[in-house]
């Protein structure tokens, strides 16, 4: 098993963090990776959907199944794939704290890699890492962008 933990201080209000990075019908264009995002079934909170990653390099276009339940009051939000690809399992746990900064926003993904594969846990950590790392910027960027036009208006 393998664990990712990464943080980014984004300086805006805590309720437009939470509804921009949890409206997953929008994370197309909140990040870069996303080709579509597909809401398949809400069963209360919980929400079954699918993404779909740009074509890579060789053209080829990924996609999973994934359910996240977020829960407002906590500011936590519990996910899992459920089409898992690679993983023997991936889930990962986002949770938002206030900060003289602004709102901390955690994003923790345990899995483990399927055996038989040309990469192994640690490889897909720092994947991961690198990915994630630059979303985290990326997203930064948008909801800051969005709460100074707020501001403004």
């Amino acid at each position: 098993m393998a664990v990712t933990d990464n943080s980014v201080v984004i300086d805006a209000p805590m309720d437009l963090v939470w509804e921009m990075t949890n409206d997953v019908a929008s994370w197309p264009s909140l990040f870069s990776e996303y080709a579509a995002a597909e809401i398949l079934d809400r069963d209360g909170a919980t929400l079954r959907f699918r993404l779909t990653l740009h074509p890579d390099e060789d053209g080829q276009v990924w996609s999973w199944v994934s359910e996240r339940t977020p829960d407002p009051v906590t500011r936590t939000v519990r996910a899992r794939r459920i089409e898992t690809g690679p993983f023997v399992f991936m889930d990962l746990h986002w949770t938002y704290e206030q900060t003289d900064a602004g709102v901390e926003m955690r994003w923790r993904q345990e899995f483990e890699v399927r055996e038989g594969l040309p990469f192994g846990d640690a490889e897909m950590a720092e994947r991961l890492n690198t990915n994630t790392r630059r979303e985290m910027a990326r997203i930064k960027g948008l909801v800051e962008q969005a709460a100074a036009r707020a501001v403004r208006s």
